[in-house]
């Protein structure tokens, strides 16, 4: 291989650059580093909401498995009686318990669920059980009392 022979004048500004960059290298210019949330949620920007939104609907893969009952008009009418019916015995246990003839004690029985209720000095105690799935949920109302 051959030996480069290098001039003196290229050690002079091989030099000169090294010295250049120690000198002026240390009054590099630089300002605070601050973190800002993008989320409005978290404070951040609120115009970046629906840039955010449109960002995460784009990504989003999963797929509403009730979207094709909603548009459905046969189903719509199903939920819409089976919430009516609900809400007439809703309304009709209600009376049971605190009705005019209110009762102490009483079961009440419709499809797979059992209602049985007992009234004491402070409260109402419900006891809901799914006789499908043997699934039990108590539910204590307090009484009102008249001062």
């Amino acid at each position: 291989m051959l030996n480069p022979v290098k001039s003196p004048k290229s050690k002079l500004f091989a030099g000169l650059i090294c010295t250049a960059s120690m000198l002026f290298g240390a009054n590099a210019f630089a300002s605070d580093q601050t973190f800002r949330f993008n989320n409005p949620s978290f404070g951040g920007n609120p115009f970046n909401s629906s840039h955010l939104l449109g960002l995460a609907n784009a990504q989003n893969d999963h797929e509403d498995p009730d979207a094709e009952d909603r548009n459905d008009p046969a189903a719509q009418f199903v939920r819409t009686l089976q919430s009516r019916l609900l809400s007439a015995l809703a309304t009709q246990i209600t009376d049971v318990i605190f009705g005019e003839n209110a009762q102490d004690t009483g079961l009440i029985q419709f499809g797979d669920q059992e209602i049985s209720f007992v009234r004491g000095i402070e409260s109402v105690t419900l006891t809901i059980t799914n006789n499908l799935d043997g699934s039990v949920t108590e539910v204590i109302v307090p009484l009102l009392t008249e001062g």
